[in-house]
């Protein structure tokens, strides 16, 4: 059986991977850019929070899958891409019900090492110990309550798709860069055959697997998705630490704050903090379909997100984190997900072209699953996929919930004279 994947992102190339696995031979991955992983792409980032916590079983326990290949592999595959940080979670205050406090009975049952934290002194105490001697005073969590999950952290989103991506040719899958879809090939009963691409070349195969992330409802309008997925850019900012800082905060957790969206990392050992909101994010419509706007289609200002969002990492930090709120900004950039109405990913058979297989609608929280996503993927192909993951996953699905993790989840349209320049970066 010949497998065209398109998009060597998270989906793509952890479905290569284990479909190759699985004794599948011809396997070929294709992708836009022409060098891999795509500078632009969600999946090639300095880190991605990799989180067991989470309200729904199912993620929470397939996190657990993934972290566990994280750190087993490490030698064979993964090498130092994973970083066992900790991930402080906040938003508990309100009680029974909300996203964090059934995350955290989610990690009860799993045996997820957690530290609940029922005040802001606790919090603070916490996050305190972690960072050791050399923690700043001016730290300030107050209000705040949540707890700790010391079995989670982050990983190098760039350096661990490489690392599958190089694990896929060692397997025997081809992946080849520079190649953009015009469109799809059908034949004469509407099923998908093959791709062509905007070079002229074209790909046979008998199986076509749609892994395009956010450039898919833009890429692909006459799939029908209009309804069911949207490109949506989120917000993210770094600030450059002197070594000195960034030895400060090198023992940090990964903060994630449920009641606000906000969420940074420890820095890296380039010294760079990273900060993201995990909102309903911005859309940039064109001909009526949002479509990804980046420093590759956009090389002047691609990377440039809302004034109004870099005041509020600013006013944020201001208050967790004071000594950072008064340092530059180092750089912005919008990152662009694939939204589901319900943040559920959007896996299987395309309803109406048994030809195509649709592996996207990561909504933001995809990648921390790269070892162990193709998998899901994989079954789905060959049948053999849970039924009420067939129906959870399922391209038409009716959509009746939002994604609880979410604050804010109507996107709002991007303005663009309100993007930021360079002088806004500066404290």
């Amino acid at each position: 059986m010949i497998i065209l994947i398109v998009g060597a992102g998270c989906f793509g190339i952890s479905t290569a991977y284990h479909l190759l696995k699985r004794g599948f031979t011809a396997i070929t991955v294709i992708d836009r850019s022409e060098i891999l992983p795509a500078k632009d792409a969600a999946s090639n980032d300095l880190n991605r929070i990799v989180r067991t916590s989470y309200n729904d079983e199912f993620y929470s326990k397939l996190a657990k899958e993934a972290i566990q290949s994280w750190k087993n592999d490490a030698a064979e595959i993964w090498g130092d891409s994973y970083q066992e940080s900790g991930v402080l979670l906040l938003g508990y205050s309100n009680g029974v019900g909300t996203y964090a406090h059934e995350a955290y009975e989610n990690d009860v049952n799993q045996g997820v090492r957690v530290l609940k934290l029922d005040t802001d002194r606790a919090v603070e105490n916490a996050l305190k110990e972690m960072l050791g001697s050399q923690a700043p005073s001016s730290i300030d969590f107050r209000g705040m309550s949540g707890y700790m999950n010391y079995d989670s952290g982050w990983a190098d989103a760039g350096k661990g798709t490489l690392a599958m991506i190089s694990r896929v040719k060692a397997l025997g899958g081809e992946v080849v860069g520079g190649k953009t879809v015009r469109k799809l090939i059908r034949n004469s009963d509407g099923l998908t055959t093959g791709v062509e691409c905007v070079d002229g070349c074209s790909f046979d195969a008998d199986l076509v697997v749609l892994a395009t992330g956010s450039w898919t409802p833009s890429a692909f309008p006459d799939l029908g998705l209009e309804m069911k997925c949207v490109a949506t850019g989120q917000c993210v900012a770094m600030i450059q630490l002197t070594k000195e800082e960034a030895e400060t905060y090198r023992h940090a957790p990964v903060t994630l704050d449920f009641e606000t969206g906000f969420y940074s990392f420890p820095p890296t050992k380039e010294g760079i903090v990273k900060m993201a909101l995990h909102r309903g994010g911005f859309t940039h419509t064109v001909d009526g379909v949002s479509t990804p706007r980046t420093a590759t289609s956009h090389p002047e200002n691609g990377l440039s997100i809302p004034k109004e969002v870099l005041n509020e990492f600013r006013d944020i930090l201001r208050r967790m984190y004071p000594d950072l709120a008064q340092k530059p900004f180092s750089s912005t950039r919008l990152c662009w997900y694939n939204d589901t109405p319900d943040g559920d990913w959007m896996i299987g058979k395309h309803p109406s072209d048994l030809g195509l297989v649709l592996a996207t609608g990561g909504s933001g929280h995809a990648f921390k699953f790269l070892p162990v996503l193709g998998r899901v993927v994989a079954d789905a192909i060959e049948g053999t996929l849970d039924s009420q993951l067939v129906k959870k996953f399922a391209p038409d699905r009716p959509v009746a919930r939002g994604d609880l993790s979410r604050i804010g989840m109507v996107a709002k349209e991007l303005v663009l004279d309100q993007l930021t320049v360079p002088t806004d970066l500066i404290a």
